[in-house]
C-alpha cells in the first residue's frame, strides 16, 4: 500500500495526477485510478509517532 501511495504522489509531482484528485482516488477504491506501484528498494520506515 505504501508503494502505491508513493507512486501516486510521484505522479502528482510529475503532473500526471492533480493533487486535488487524491481524495477521490482513495474513496473510489479503484486501484486503476492510482499511480504506479514503486519498486521496494529504497523505501524504509524512519520513525513512528504515537499520541
Amino acid at each position: 500500500m505504501v508503494r502505491i501511495i508513493c507512486g501516486t504522489i510521484v505522479d502528482v509531482g510529475l503532473g500526471k495526477i492533480n493533487y486535488k484528485d487524491i481524495p477521490n482516488i482513495i474513496r473510489s477504491k479503484d486501484r486503476k485510478m492510482a499511480g504506479k506501484t514503486l519498486p521496494p528498494h529504497g523505501l524504509y520506515l524512519v520513525e513512528v509517532y504515537y499520541d
